[in-house]
């Protein structure tokens, strides 16, 4: 009877054992399993916070870009807006200092108007001394240009016609100017600067360009009556 006890004892223990075992290899899995799913939550994690790092990073990228092309586009328009202020600073000194240019011509010009024509210094004949003012300048000019007296009625005509012997005359047409009509006025600067206003350096140049075209006044009278030019 003992040694059945003790058998069936031991049968008893065995079982216990054999229970123990597999309750100690099902917790030895489960918590293996519980081991490898807290791994495997770790790489997730990890994996995820890597993808987060990358997107951080390449969103900082992204906008350090766009700062960067912003910063450009400002910097060229700051450019362009300064060289634009700097051309219209140029041209709007360099109109204003044009326009005072003009401004001291035409008042210098104004002067010379006021002051009237410039004087005749020279000699005038006796066989000029019926006339007056620039017709006889004109008459005491021609002269000495080597015409004769007789050739001054005609060159009065003439001159009457284009300009009434006025020295300030302007065809507002052609732009012809002074006395003989010269076409443009400054050719007569041939015979000197104060062409606008000295009735003398007008006739000398009207005298030549007749004496060069038409040989006479009389001739220079007879091709405006035909024509109505000289």
């Amino acid at each position: 009877m003992t040694s059945v006890g003790l058998l069936a004892a031991g049968l008893a223990g065995g079982l216990y054992l054999g229970q123990d075992r597999e309750v100690q290899q099902q917790r030895s899995s489960e918590a293996s399993t519980v081991v490898q799913v807290d791994v495997d939550d770790m790489q997730l994690l990890k994996q995820r916070q890597s993808q987060h790092a990358a997107a951080r990073a390449w969103q900082r990228q992204a906008e350090g870009d766009a700062a960067a092309k912003a910063a450009a586009a400002a910097k060229a328009a700051a450019g362009r807006a300064h060289t634009l202020e700097t051309k219209a600073i140029a041209e709007k000194k360099a109109a204003v200092a044009e326009a005072a240019k003009k401004k001291a011509a035409k008042d210098a010009e104004d002067a010379e108007d006021t002051g009237g024509p410039v004087q005749f210094t020279g000699t005038i004949p006796k066989s000029c001394s019926e006339f007056s003012g620039s017709r006889s300048t004109g008459c005491a000019l021609m002269l000495d240009a080597g015409f004769g007296i007789d050739q001054f009625p005609c060159l009065d005509s003439l001159w009457k016609k284009e300009s009434g012997w006025n020295y300030r005359a302007e065809n507002s047409g052609s732009g012809a100017y002074g006395i003989p009509q010269a076409l443009p006025g400054n050719k007569m600067a041939k015979f000197g600067d104060d062409w606008k206003t000295n009735p003398a350096t007008q006739i000398k140049w009207g005298l030549d360009y007749i004496k060069g075209r038409y040989g006479t006044p009389c001739n220079a009278w007879g091709h405006s009556q035909d024509t109505g030019w000289y």
